[in-house]
């Protein structure tokens, strides 16, 4: 009797109208039209575009961890575009423009910072290889320019140009638009601006499994949080792509590597832009807070780990400290490493995959972060469409079947 009154009170809840939902029957989790695997920057910025740009709002992105804490916060925060090809030339330029005026576009502060981009050439094939990226940038339209060693130290006065180091500086190429901006406040900011539009984030919600229904198209996600109905999925996850891909069964050409950065105690403002140096591995600007940011190298062994090994940094900071005299008695305060996925040819993935419905973006390598709203902005127009963006157009998969590789392995003036 007890059960048959509690069935007759439930049917009574559910007749009426301004009954609490949890006392209805359970419904099927809501059907997503897009749900984008990985909330950093490039996941929550394709999510954003897609609800402002292309009206897809039904929109979920989910994340195994908590927002922005992969690469998006594991990074030097670099933002340039004077790369060498043509199409890296387009799609790095793309995300410049879209930085310049990204705070406002948000109305959040992502404290871009167009302070310039020096890298330093120690050699003549240095001089020769920048001076080559300078004549490529201006044909495109980008800014580039050549620097005497002394112009490069009137830019960036702590610079050491002297003849006794082991590189002397003989050179630099400037992009005066370079910079840098706030890594975690793009994440929220893109986060903010997505919820705002309807967009669901879900935060520890793990990837287990990737479901295809008739045809072999993608018909849902399964998480750890249950199952995920949706019409596309978009995979935006820095280094794990290929075990995402391995679910819907099939292989990426990719290998994840740690990539190691470190920060010193904050000072007073003592440096004015961002030093690359590739002959001595050394990479620096100066945070907001007053922190030396540093960038290190990639470990020479495939991992998932994030930690790397301690001679990388090792090596790093003895390169600054002979760049930058001025910095040998700072401290370090800490050191972290991510995990970037790089291709054969150190160009990203955008575009379809084998599996109808299911897009990747993936393979930045060490440009992750300075294309996030230029990746987030042809992802979001080549999902929405079904199609490339015309500037994600050379950056397909089937690149590598028919060998028109993009091959900015040692044209992308970084030393990995």
């Amino acid at each position: 009797m007890r059960y048959s009154v509690f069935n007759l009170l439930r049917q009574a809840a559910q007749a009426h109208k301004g009954w609490p939902r949890q006392w209805r029957d359970p419904e099927p989790k809501p059907a997503y039209d897009v749900v984008i695997v990985g909330a950093g920057g490039h996941g929550l910025a394709t999510a954003y575009y897609l609800a402002r740009e292309h009206g897809v709002r039904n929109v979920a992105v989910i994340e195994k961890g908590w927002l922005g804490g992969g690469n998006t916060g594991r990074n030097t925060t670099i933002i340039r575009s004077n790369y060498l090809w043509e199409e890296s030339e387009a799609i790095y330029e793309h995300a410049v423009k879209l930085w310049e005026t990204l705070s406002d576009e948000l109305n959040y502060n992502v404290m871009y910072s167009p302070r310039g981009v020096m890298m330093l050439a120690h050699t003549v094939h240095d001089i020769q290889v920048f001076k080559r990226h300078v004549h490529a940038n201006r044909l495109a339209g980008i800014d580039n320019e050549w620097l005497t060693p002394a112009e490069a130290k009137a830019f960036c006065p702590p610079l050491n140009i002297t003849s006794s180091v082991r590189y002397p500086v003989l050179g630099a190429a400037l992009q005066r638009r370079g910079g840098v901006a706030r890594h975690d406040a793009v994440a929220w900011g893109y986060a903010r601006a997505a919820d705002g539009l309807g967009v669901d984030i879900i935060q520890n919600c793990e990837v287990t499994g990737i479901r295809r229904g008739a045809g072999g198209a993608v018909e849902a996600v399964e998480t750890t949080r249950g199952l995920i109905r949706a019409g596309k999925v978009g995979v935006v996850a820095a280094g794990h792509t290929s075990v995402v891909a391995a679910m819907a069964g099939f292989r990426m050409p990719l290998e994840s590597y740690p990539l190691q950065a470190l920060v010193s105690e904050p000072v007073k403002p003592v440096f004015p832009c961002v030093v690359m140096s590739n002959g001595m591995h050394a990479y620096v600007s100066q945070s907001d807070k007053g922190e030396l940011v540093i960038g290190a190298g990639t470990d020479q062994y495939v991992s998932y780990s994030q930690t790397g090994g301690l001679h990388i940094t090792t090596h790093t900071l003895d390169a600054i400290c002979e760049l930058f005299p001025m910095f040998r008695r700072m401290r370090m305060l800490r050191n972290w490493g991510g995990i970037v996925d790089v291709t054969p040819d150190r160009s990203p993935i955008i575009g379809m995959t084998p599996v109808p419905g299911l897009y990747v973006n993936c393979g930045w390598g060490t440009g992750g972060f300075k294309a996030t709203p230029g990746s987030g902005h042809i992802f979001a127009a080549t999902i929405a469409r079904g199609e490339p963006h015309p500037i994600a157009a050379p950056f397909t998969l089937d690149r590598f079947r028919t060998g028109r590789l993009i091959d900015e392995a040692a044209a992308a003036a970084v030393a990995h």
